[in-house]
């Protein structure tokens, strides 16, 4: 296993005992960013995230991170997003007009619009596109709302459906992001955590 330290973003909106012991037993070493200087240099950075759109923002925003965070991803440098996390990386969100999100994707965030049940909360098959080298095959834990519906220009993912087909990863080099939960998806959440880590202990960029 990778031995990586990982610095967690505090978002003020995510479960971190579980996303800390999800790191944990996949290998890494994790613990809590302090500022925005350690975020640039970091090996690994985690990105977590459960709750509203707008709240997690105005945390990042509090605690001076959001230029940090956007140049660590528009740099490709290693970052995981989780749930919420891959939601901030985009333009803006229908869970909470006017508040703009990070934008180093376009685009926005839609809620699932069909007679569907939410937020759906369980199990969902992973269909990884072809070419993706961290997404494989699987069964992963949801708790989302809302969901974004293309995959955008220059980046791998996979998929899932849950009233329509919708994006489940974000994948570009060293850069992940999933809507579901890593840490909450056993075998299959640590084998991706695993092969994360793997990357990012082998300093590999979004060009790689």
């Amino acid at each position: 296993m990778a031995d990586v330290e990982a610095l967690v973003v505090r978002t003020g909106v995510a479960n971190l005992a579980s996303v800390f012991a999800g790191l944990a037993r996949a290998g890494a070493r994790p613990r809590l960013a302090e500022n925005a200087a350690e975020i640039a240099g970091a090996a690994a950075v985690v990105l977590p995230g459960v709750g509203a759109f707008g709240a997690g923002m105005r945390e990042l925003a509090a605690a001076g991170l959001i230029e940090s965070v956007r140049e660590r991803l528009a740099a490709g440098r290693p970052t995981l997003a989780v749930c919420l996390g891959l939601q901030l990386l985009f333009e803006t969100s229908e869970e909470t007009p006017g508040v703009a999100g990070l934008g180093v994707l376009p685009g926005a965030v839609g809620r699932f619009a069909g007679a569907v049940r939410v937020p759906q909360m369980g199990w969902n098959r992973i269909e990884p596109d072809d070419g993706c080298a961290l997404t494989q095959p699987g069964w992963a834990y949801f708790a989302n709302s809302y969901r974004v519906a293309r995959l955008p220009a220059g980046w791998r993912g996979g998929w899932a459906d849950y009233d329509g087909r919708f994006v489940a990863t974000l994948e570009r080099g060293a850069v992940l992001a999933c809507q579901f939960h890593p840490e909450l998806s056993g075998v299959y959440g640590l084998e991706l955590l695993r092969r994360w880590l793997a990357r990012a202990a082998g300093g590999r960029d979004a060009g790689a």
